[in-house]
Protein backbone atom coordinates (compact mmCIF):
# COMPACT_ATOMS: atom_id res chain seq x y z
CA UNK A 1 0.00 0.00 0.00
CA UNK A 2 1.03 3.62 -0.54
CA UNK A 3 1.17 5.62 2.71
CA UNK A 4 -1.52 8.28 2.76
CA UNK A 5 0.72 10.93 4.30
CA UNK A 6 3.63 10.52 1.90
CA UNK A 7 3.76 12.39 -1.41
CA UNK A 8 1.66 10.58 -3.98
CA UNK A 9 1.74 11.49 -7.64
CA UNK A 10 -1.97 12.16 -7.79
CA UNK A 11 -3.21 14.78 -10.25
CA UNK A 12 -6.61 16.42 -10.39
CA UNK A 13 -7.35 17.39 -13.99
CA UNK A 14 -9.59 20.28 -13.11
CA UNK A 15 -9.53 24.00 -12.39
CA UNK A 16 -12.71 23.75 -10.29
CA UNK A 17 -12.28 25.07 -6.75
CA UNK A 18 -15.16 22.81 -5.69
CA UNK A 19 -13.44 19.62 -6.89
CA UNK A 20 -10.16 20.77 -5.36
CA UNK A 21 -11.87 21.24 -1.98
CA UNK A 22 -13.63 17.88 -2.23
CA UNK A 23 -10.48 15.92 -3.07
CA UNK A 24 -8.66 17.77 -0.31
CA UNK A 25 -11.09 16.25 2.21
CA UNK A 26 -9.45 12.85 1.69
CA UNK A 27 -6.16 13.99 3.21
CA UNK A 28 -4.01 12.87 0.28
CA UNK A 29 -1.41 15.02 -1.45
CA UNK A 30 -2.32 15.95 -5.00
CA UNK A 31 -1.47 18.44 -7.69
CA UNK A 32 -3.85 20.38 -9.91
CA UNK A 33 -3.21 20.49 -13.66
CA UNK A 34 -5.57 22.34 -15.99
CA UNK A 35 -7.05 20.04 -18.64
CA UNK A 36 -7.36 20.92 -22.30
CA UNK A 37 -10.95 20.38 -23.37
CA UNK A 38 -13.15 22.35 -25.74
CA UNK A 39 -16.43 21.71 -23.94
CA UNK A 40 -18.46 23.81 -26.37
CA UNK A 41 -17.43 21.57 -29.28
CA UNK A 42 -18.43 18.40 -27.44
CA UNK A 43 -21.74 19.93 -26.37
CA UNK A 44 -22.37 20.88 -29.99
CA UNK A 45 -22.13 17.23 -31.07
CA UNK A 46 -25.55 16.54 -29.59
CA UNK A 47 -24.57 13.87 -27.06
CA UNK A 48 -27.37 13.14 -24.57
CA UNK A 49 -26.49 14.34 -21.04
CA UNK A 50 -25.76 10.85 -19.68
CA UNK A 51 -23.13 10.35 -22.41
CA UNK A 52 -21.75 13.88 -22.48
CA UNK A 53 -20.60 13.90 -18.84
CA UNK A 54 -18.36 10.80 -19.10
CA UNK A 55 -17.01 11.93 -22.51
CA UNK A 56 -15.93 15.23 -20.96
CA UNK A 57 -14.47 13.55 -17.85
CA UNK A 58 -12.38 11.15 -19.98
CA UNK A 59 -11.29 13.91 -22.35
CA UNK A 60 -10.07 16.05 -19.45
CA UNK A 61 -8.18 13.17 -17.82
CA UNK A 62 -6.60 12.04 -21.10
CA UNK A 63 -5.53 15.58 -22.00
CA UNK A 64 -3.48 15.73 -18.79
CA UNK A 65 -2.08 12.22 -19.33
CA UNK A 66 -0.06 13.52 -22.28
CA UNK A 67 1.92 15.69 -19.82
CA UNK A 68 1.74 13.50 -16.70
CA UNK A 69 2.31 9.93 -17.91
CA UNK A 70 3.48 8.55 -14.56
CA UNK A 71 0.73 10.10 -12.45
CA UNK A 72 -2.65 8.86 -11.30
CA UNK A 73 -5.08 11.30 -12.93
CA UNK A 74 -8.62 12.20 -11.92
CA UNK A 75 -10.85 13.94 -14.46
CA UNK A 76 -14.45 14.87 -13.78
CA UNK A 77 -17.36 16.73 -15.27
CA UNK A 78 -20.95 17.48 -14.38
CA UNK A 79 -24.00 18.06 -16.54
CA UNK A 80 -27.28 19.54 -15.34
CA UNK A 81 -30.18 18.20 -17.40
CA UNK A 82 -33.84 19.18 -17.55
CA UNK A 83 -35.94 16.95 -19.81
CA UNK A 84 -32.86 16.24 -21.94
CA UNK A 85 -31.81 19.90 -22.18
CA UNK A 86 -28.34 20.68 -20.84
CA UNK A 87 -28.10 23.72 -18.57
CA UNK A 88 -24.55 25.08 -18.56
CA UNK A 89 -22.88 27.44 -16.08
CA UNK A 90 -24.85 30.68 -16.34
CA UNK A 91 -21.99 33.18 -16.09
CA UNK A 92 -24.31 36.13 -15.41
CA UNK A 93 -27.05 36.81 -12.83
CA UNK A 94 -29.60 37.22 -15.62
CA UNK A 95 -28.90 33.78 -17.09
CA UNK A 96 -28.88 32.25 -13.60
CA UNK A 97 -32.35 33.66 -12.97
CA UNK A 98 -33.55 32.32 -16.32
CA UNK A 99 -32.25 28.82 -15.52
CA UNK A 100 -33.87 28.78 -12.09
CA UNK A 101 -37.16 29.96 -13.61
CA UNK A 102 -36.99 26.90 -15.90
CA UNK A 103 -36.14 24.53 -13.05
CA UNK A 104 -38.61 25.76 -10.44
CA UNK A 105 -41.42 23.31 -9.73
CA UNK A 106 -39.77 20.54 -11.77
CA UNK A 107 -37.47 17.55 -11.37
CA UNK A 108 -34.07 17.56 -13.05
CA UNK A 109 -30.84 15.57 -12.92
CA UNK A 110 -27.24 16.27 -12.05
CA UNK A 111 -25.05 13.79 -13.93
CA UNK A 112 -21.55 13.69 -12.48
CA UNK A 113 -18.89 11.61 -14.23
CA UNK A 114 -15.37 10.84 -13.09
CA UNK A 115 -12.49 9.11 -14.88
CA UNK A 116 -9.34 7.84 -13.20
CA UNK A 117 -6.25 6.90 -15.24
CA UNK A 118 -3.39 4.88 -13.72
CA UNK A 119 -0.58 3.01 -15.49
CA UNK A 120 -2.50 2.25 -18.66
CA UNK A 121 -5.77 1.45 -16.92
CA UNK A 122 -8.96 3.49 -16.95
CA UNK A 123 -11.91 3.55 -14.57
CA UNK A 124 -15.08 5.57 -15.29
CA UNK A 125 -18.08 6.17 -13.06
CA UNK A 126 -21.36 8.03 -13.49
CA UNK A 127 -23.41 9.30 -10.54
CA UNK A 128 -26.96 10.57 -11.14
CA UNK A 129 -28.73 12.77 -8.60
CA UNK A 130 -32.43 13.57 -8.99
CA UNK A 131 -33.61 16.89 -7.60
CA UNK A 132 -37.04 18.50 -7.44
CA UNK A 133 -37.09 22.26 -7.00
CA UNK A 134 -39.87 24.03 -5.11
CA UNK A 135 -42.20 26.43 -6.87
CA UNK A 136 -40.48 29.80 -6.64
CA UNK A 137 -41.51 33.38 -7.34
CA UNK A 138 -39.39 35.72 -9.42
CA UNK A 139 -38.56 37.65 -6.25
CA UNK A 140 -37.35 34.49 -4.49
CA UNK A 141 -35.16 33.62 -7.48
CA UNK A 142 -33.66 37.11 -7.62
CA UNK A 143 -32.91 37.10 -3.88
CA UNK A 144 -31.29 33.68 -4.12
CA UNK A 145 -29.03 34.59 -7.05
CA UNK A 146 -27.98 37.84 -5.33
CA UNK A 147 -27.16 35.95 -2.12
CA UNK A 148 -25.36 32.81 -3.38
CA UNK A 149 -23.96 34.13 -6.68
CA UNK A 150 -24.09 30.67 -8.34
CA UNK A 151 -22.68 31.95 -11.62
CA UNK A 152 -20.10 29.15 -11.97
CA UNK A 153 -22.50 26.32 -11.16
CA UNK A 154 -24.38 24.18 -13.67
CA UNK A 155 -28.07 24.70 -12.93
CA UNK A 156 -27.41 28.02 -11.17
CA UNK A 157 -27.51 26.85 -7.55
CA UNK A 158 -25.19 25.84 -4.73
CA UNK A 159 -26.84 23.02 -2.83
CA UNK A 160 -24.08 23.13 -0.21
CA UNK A 161 -25.02 26.75 0.60
CA UNK A 162 -28.33 28.69 0.48
CA UNK A 163 -29.38 26.65 -2.54
CA UNK A 164 -30.67 23.86 -0.30
CA UNK A 165 -33.69 26.08 0.44
CA UNK A 166 -34.72 25.90 -3.23
CA UNK A 167 -35.50 22.19 -3.10
CA UNK A 168 -38.23 19.94 -1.83
CA UNK A 169 -36.57 16.62 -2.74
CA UNK A 170 -33.04 15.36 -3.41
CA UNK A 171 -32.31 11.71 -4.26
CA UNK A 172 -28.58 11.03 -4.13
CA UNK A 173 -26.34 8.01 -3.61
CA UNK A 174 -23.32 10.22 -2.91
CA UNK A 175 -23.94 13.81 -1.82
CA UNK A 176 -20.38 14.82 -2.70
CA UNK A 177 -21.25 14.15 -6.35
CA UNK A 178 -23.67 17.07 -6.21
CA UNK A 179 -20.77 19.44 -5.62
CA UNK A 180 -18.78 17.89 -8.47
CA UNK A 181 -16.79 14.80 -7.42
CA UNK A 182 -18.31 11.50 -6.15
CA UNK A 183 -15.91 10.80 -3.30
CA UNK A 184 -17.38 7.42 -2.33
CA UNK A 185 -16.40 5.98 -5.71
CA UNK A 186 -13.09 7.89 -5.83
CA UNK A 187 -12.05 6.45 -2.45
CA UNK A 188 -12.99 2.91 -3.52
CA UNK A 189 -11.04 3.18 -6.78
CA UNK A 190 -7.95 4.78 -5.25
CA UNK A 191 -7.91 1.98 -2.67
CA UNK A 192 -7.99 -0.59 -5.52
CA UNK A 193 -5.01 1.17 -7.07
CA UNK A 194 -3.10 1.01 -3.79
CA UNK A 195 -3.61 4.33 -2.07
CA UNK A 196 -3.98 3.93 1.68
CA UNK A 197 -6.90 6.03 2.87
CA UNK A 198 -8.41 6.16 6.35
Amino acid sequence: MLPANDYLDLVLASTSKYRRELLGRLGVHFRVVAPVCDEATYKGLGHPPELLAPVLARTKARSVLTRERDATIIGSDQVCALDGEILSKPGTPERAEQQLAKLQGKEHQLITAVCILHKGREWTHIDVTKLRMRHLTDAQIERYVAGDRPLDCAGSYKLEARGIALFEKVEAVDHSAITGLPLLWVVKTLAEIGYELP
